[in-house]
């Protein structure tokens, strides 16, 4: 059995936190392949290495002295080297970095040294051999990243080594130079590991026992999800419920490799899998529910609207003209809908109702704004009855009114919208009715 496993920055802030990721990686032999991030916080008000590096390299890029700011960086590791108690010594390493710094090496160079240094730090103390991201993730000449390529490469590369330390974040341009991806990619190494190597499971290791059925930043104590599908994440990871980079999803998911996301401070604890299939029957009804504010909607009408080819065509076509991509579209005989993010809308609206008007000719164009997304999402909706009876009710009860309704056709999801203002106490009360009241 093979399984990778990917620590977060929290995971790995310090000695302490190391040497508890360490006794989780050397209690399963299974565990073979380690994909570290950057050290991040070790209390509220720390700063991540990540954002050291940043700041270190601005301040080269503006002429000044970076010796003090490389001081604190190398002060971080010389810490937990010395509490692993290790015989290691990073100075040349440093040297490296602060010429290149000055050699204006690029943004993705200074933030990638995090995981690149936690990386020598952590194979030194598992014992593991250590492969720089930058020979084997590659990304192409336009800077996106060359799936298929590295995936053969990465294969070759492990296929004969039995442990290893892959630092996450970052990979190569064509000509050497160090490309990162997205804040949080470290993910998305550990997914592309997961893949090469054929992995059984890929674990993620957070600060968190996997993913909750609600955000408990509204909801107090929501309980975990024990599975959920890629689709049901899908759906949830749109609208902001998501423990992971949610590009790490597609490589092990064409695979079929399933994704364990796990508390490093509560190791006991099972966390969420998620997987592409499941016989499992969920706990619940819904598998979760999330959403987001600052939405609006362009509310369109026009008599015989139903009978006119291409009008659906032509409201889109001025919307994307306008460089603006849309959420929903719900819609009725003589009226068309377009949901929005209000950020993207307000700078081009009179625009767009322009386009609207000469594209349609409308008999009236209505906007609303200060609108609220939320998704009920979860594959226990299509066998039940009733489940938007049930939903309807939960929130007419709280006297929140529904703005919009729409249902995908799997049946997967249902999103309604609310006013920004009924915003949370539209979750709690689609959680007390669909979660609470199973238990």
């Amino acid at each position: 059995m093979k399984k990778v496993v990917k620590f977060g920055g929290s995971s790995l802030a310090s000695a302490a936190q190391i040497k508890k990721a360490g006794q989780i990686i050397r209690e399963d032999e299974s565990r073979r392949y380690v994909v570290p991030s950057a050290p991040g916080r070790r209390y509220s008000d720390d700063v991540k290495v990540t954002d050291l590096l940043y700041q270190c390299y601005d301040a080269a890029m503006s002429g000044e002295d970076i010796t003090e700011k490389i001081a604190v960086i190398k002060g971080r590791y010389d810490e937990i080297i010395s509490g692993l108690e290790l015989d290691l010594d990073l100075t040349e390493e440093f040297e490296v970095i602060r010429d290149l710094f000055m050699r204006k090496a690029g943004r993705d160079y200074a933030a990638s040294r995090g995981e690149y240094l936690n990386g020598l730090v952590i194979a030194e103390y598992l014992g593991y051999r250590f492969i720089d991201a930058a020979e084997v993730i590659l990304f192409d000449e336009k800077g996106a990243f060359d799936s298929e390529a590295t995936n053969e490469l990465l294969r070759r590369r492990l296929e004969n080594v039995e442990r290893a330390v892959i630092p996450g974040f970052y990979g190569a341009m064509p000509d050497g130079s160090v490309k990162t991806f997205s804040r949080g990619g470290s993910d998305i190494t550990g997914s592309i590991v997961a893949r090469a190597v054929r992995a059984d499971v890929y674990e993620n290791w957070t600060d968190v026992s996997g993913m909750l059925t609600s955000d408990p930043n509204i909801v107090d104590n929501p309980e975990p999800i024990e599975t959920i599908t890629y689709r049901e994440l899908r759906e949830l990871a749109y609208m902001g419920a998501t423990v992971m980079h949610e590009d790490a999803i597609f490589p092990v998911r064409r695979e079929g490799i399933p994704i364990n996301i796990r508390n490093t401070n509560r190791p006991q604890d099972p966390g969420t899998m998620i997987v592409e299939s499941t016989c499992r029957q969920p706990k619940h009804l819904i598998t979760g529910v999330a959403g987001k504010k600052g939405f609006c909607s362009i509310n369109i009408e026009k008599e015989m609207m139903n009978s006119e080819i291409g009008f659906g065509r032509r409201v889109l076509q001025v919307i994307e003209e306008n460089g603006i991509s849309f959420e929903h579209t719900p819609s009725g005989i003589d009226t068309f809908s377009i949901l929005l993010h209000q950020s993207e809308f307000a700078e081009k609206e009179q625009a767009v109702i322009a386009g609207l008007h000469r594209a349609v000719q409308p008999s009236s164009i209505d906007l609303e704004t200060d609108l609220a997304l939320i998704a009920i999402v979860g594959r226990g909706m299509k066998a039940a009855k009733g489940t938007a009876g049930r939903l309807f009710s939960a929130l007419a009860h709280a006297n929140i009114n529904i703005k919009m309704i729409d249902q995908g056709s799997s049946e997967l999801n249902i999103i309604i919208g609310v006013r920004n203002d009924d915003f949370e106490e539209a979750i709690r009360a689609i959680y007390a009715c669909f979660i609470d009241s199973d238990i």
